[in-house]
């Protein structure tokens, strides 16, 4: 498992002394608030964080490397990742990254309804996408529906909704 996850990405400068406006890819834009780092992908950048700070949907960083407009410039569109020791997941959370491609199966039968592509924040439960061999489904996460998650094999068990892959 690679130690590095996406945490956000710098959607535009703001002001003329090299902040940057990123978009959260995370939870909530405050978990960008409490990291002190961020790293390009192949981990040899660092970026230190000297402030940061909510602004509308966004965050503004600064960071220590960047001290003017035109280098900032130059970072819009670029991924930035978090180290996963840097965050304390509570008991049985995982990142989002890591239920990316996670088999789906019927708990009871075992039928492989498809993969994980991707996960939705509805606000009252996350809802996991599934593409299967014809099409999508939608699957709650709640508690109800979700049995097991086997992070290790990349499996999900699920009893599936009445009606959800009719």
């Amino acid at each position: 498992m690679n130690n590095l996850i996406e945490i956000c990405k710098i959607v535009n400068t703001h002001g003329i002394k090299g902040e940057l406006k990123v978009l959260p890819l995370c939870d909530s834009p405050e978990i960008l608030l409490k990291i002190e780092k961020l790293y390009s992908q192949d981990g040899k950048t660092i970026y230190k964080i000297i402030s940061s700070r909510i602004h509308k949907n966004a965050v503004l960083l600064l960071f220590e490397i960047i001290d003017s407009i035109n280098i900032a410039k130059k970072l819009i569109n670029t991924i930035l990742y978090a180290k996963r020791d840097d965050f304390r997941l509570p008991k049985n959370a995982v990142f989002i990254t890591d239920l990316i491609g996670l088999e789906v199966f019927d708990q009871d039968s075992n039928v492989l309804y498809g993969n994980i592509i991707d996960v939705l924040k509805t606000g009252s439960n996350d809802v996991y996408v599934i593409k299967g061999k014809d099409r999508e489904y939608l699957v709650p996460s709640i508690k109800e529906c979700i049995i097991k998650t086997d992070i290790e094999n990349k499996k999900m068990f699920i009893i599936p909704l009445k009606g959800l892959f009719d």
